[in-house]
């Protein structure tokens, strides 16, 4: 699919489901890399993650268009048009598009794993396990005013 076809299909998609005309610019950015598409808020126009069409296929995209379209109408009309108004969720109801996209197949899902650093007091033996890192010249235990020492640090999958 390019550019045109990608602007007319936009302009399809507005006047079917939201009965309204859309004016402005509907590009295709490969820029956009975890997010299916944008809405610009300065120019009005709309911005689209071509992964998505050729992955998970027109479906996907045309769900992507009403979203953004969802954005782009109520913005025009000085309405709530952010995902946590009230205005914007019943739209997305009314046309049927989804409030997120779904996860492209190419890209894995993020892994969480902590870093924790283990201090642990010279007099009383006291341990503290921190996110952050220390000063260890500057702090002392909050037990007993001994000098805290760096024992170890552990990452947490």
């Amino acid at each position: 699919m390019r550019e045109q076809e990608l602007q007319k299909l936009v302009e399809t998609v507005s006047n079917t489901f939201f009965n309204k005309p859309f004016t402005h610019k509907a590009t295709f950015n490969s820029k956009l890399r975890s997010t299916g598409g944008r809405y610009l808020l300065a120019t009005h126009n709309i911005e689209i993650n071509k992964k998505y069409l050729d992955q998970l296929g027109l479906n996907e995209l045309i769900g992507i268009i009403k979203h953004e379209l969802c954005h782009y109408h109520l913005h025009l009309e000085g309405r709530g048009y952010q995902h946590r108004d009230l205005e914007f969720k019943a739209l997305l109801k009314k046309t049927g598009a989804p409030r997120y996209c779904n996860r492209l197949p190419e890209i894995p899902p993020k892994r969480f794993s902590r870093k924790i650093i283990l201090f642990e007091c010279s007099k009383c033996h006291f341990q503290y396990k921190r996110k952050r890192n220390i000063d260890t010249s500057r702090y002392v235990c909050g037990k007993c005013r001994g000098k805290l020492i760096k024992v170890k640090e552990l990452i947490i999958d």
